[in-house]
């Protein structure tokens, strides 16, 4: 326990970059967000009272010490464009991001451990061959073009899924599962390329040590000494990569909710960048900042249950 409160005080600082970094970003990017939303025949008269009340005509250090004042009341502030609480804007949109986000990570781990432990323990021979292409293949074509050639061929050509979406009733639907499919699929399959040869690695280690051996030497089954003994020390690794991982699927989430259509925040800040709206984008790269934070310290909690060691 003192060992995680320990590295939860280690991240406030990580928590102090990420909200610093988020705001002082997003004022380098060009173009002004009030001229966007009034229209070059604005007066200036419009113009100064818009800015003024959206706080974008004090100094950056002002609205820099005014914005983590926000963060702090959990006030985000206002959306220029949409006219509604970016807290409420992001509570909306966040269960869509982390419902892909954790399909895809499961469909990651469910076809990449089976594939892994397979490829280990058939090291050499064809099976381990055909996974390696396989796997390779995976790596090799990005959600950004694999998400169409599941559109055009499940979707348009054998009319099994919808293109795009979340519900039939739209974003105020909630999530049916038949539309989950497609995007969870077209983000899973490269981490399930990853993590299958990272699972085949750590697998191959744990075999060739002198404590798999003697559990041979006593007679107990193949099934038993994979995986009651060889992956439980396997897992660290393997750990590790599905944490690192996770923050990949979050920046993957908004490629693969523009492809789909998908409600989550990665068509939103989108949305948003193209509107210049500043707290917007703002709020939702601190809520994918903080989600990848949070991941990275439940990892550490994880390390200590797969691997008593540590502890």
């Amino acid at each position: 326990m003192k060992q995680i409160l320990t590295r939860l005080v280690l991240t406030l600082p990580v928590v102090w970059l990420v909200v610093s970094l988020v705001f002082l970003l997003i004022h380098l990017v060009p173009g002004d967000p009030i001229l966007q939303m009034l229209g070059e025949g604005a007066t200036p008269a419009d113009i100064g009272a818009l800015r003024h009340q959206y706080g974008l005509d004090k100094p950056l250090w002002a609205q820099y010490l005014s914005y983590w004042n926000g963060v702090l009341h959990g006030d985000l502030g206002s959306s220029i464009r949409l006219h509604d609480t970016v807290a409420h804007l992001i509570a909306a949109r966040y269960p869509y991001t982390l419902a892909l986000t954790l399909t895809a990570l499961a469909l990651g781990l469910v076809l990449a451990l089976p594939a892994g432990i397979l490829a280990a323990v058939r090291r050499g021979r064809l099976l381990d061959q055909v996974l390696s292409v396989v796997s390779l293949f995976g790596l090799s074509v990005p959600g950004l073009a694999l998400g169409p050639v599941l559109i055009l061929v499940f979707s348009i050509r054998l009319g099994w899924l919808p293109v795009s979406g979340a519900s039939p009733g739209g974003a105020h639907g909630g999530i049916h599962w038949e539309y989950l499919v497609l995007p969870s699929i077209a983000m899973g399959a490269s981490l399930a390329a990853i993590l299958t040869r990272i699972v085949r690695t750590a697998m191959l280690e744990e075999l060739g040590q002198d404590y798999v051996r003697t559990a041979r030497a006593k007679g107990l089954s193949e099934a038993a000494v994979v995986c009651r003994h060889a992956l439980p020390n396997a897992l660290v690794p393997i750990v590790t990569v599905v944490g690192l991982q996770f923050g990949a699927l979050l920046a993957g989430a908004i490629v693969t909710e523009t492809i789909f259509s998908w409600p989550g925040l990665g068509r939103l800040v989108v949305s948003a960048i193209s509107n210049r709206d500043y707290a917007l984008v703002q709020g939702c790269l601190l809520s994918i900042g903080l989600t990848y934070v949070l991941v990275n310290l439940l990892t550490d909690v994880v390390y200590r249950w797969v691997n008593p060691r540590m502890q």
